[in-house]
């Protein structure tokens, strides 16, 4: 992958329906070196599909990753409990004094410190760390 590859690929994922013209005017390469590229990045499995990006519902959400720390051998002994709330959408067993990361997206700071509070109740469970995401940014 070159230069020109990297370029396309940035550009696409700015804006999967740019038309072919606009992309060989902004890598400065004809419409059909650009065309037979993307077709390449595509058999090659770089370029795995085209999505539309969906606006977020405007509920206002909390969203913040917890910290668990535990006194259990074994994560998959919490992950049974923990898909109980919906609100959870990734639970990760982790490398290091962190035990177990969960991200959390919850409808209010309220439903956040009630999750956050049963989390705590678990049995062995030593200390709970929250962080609120307080700004994302598309990648």
């Amino acid at each position: 992958m070159d230069k020109f590859d990297q370029q396309i690929l940035a550009l696409l994922r700015n804006d999967a329906r740019a038309p072919v013209t606009q992309i060989a005017r902004a890598v400065n390469l004809s419409r059909t070196a650009v065309s037979e590229r993307i077709r390449h990045l595509e058999q090659q499995g770089i370029i795995q599909g085209y999505h539309a990006r969906i606006a977020a519902p405007q509920t206002p959400t909390v969203k913040a990753f917890l910290e668990l720390f535990y006194n259990e051998s074994r994560c998959e002994h919490y992950v049974e409990q923990i898909r109980a709330f919906p609100e959870v959408k990734r639970c990760c067993g982790i490398s290091g004094e962190t035990d177990m990361l969960i991200y959390i997206e919850a409808a209010s700071m309220e439903r956040l410190i009630e999750i956050r509070a049963a989390i705590e109740d678990f049995h062995k469970m030593i200390r709970v760390k929250t962080h609120i995401i307080m700004k994302e940014w598309e990648m």
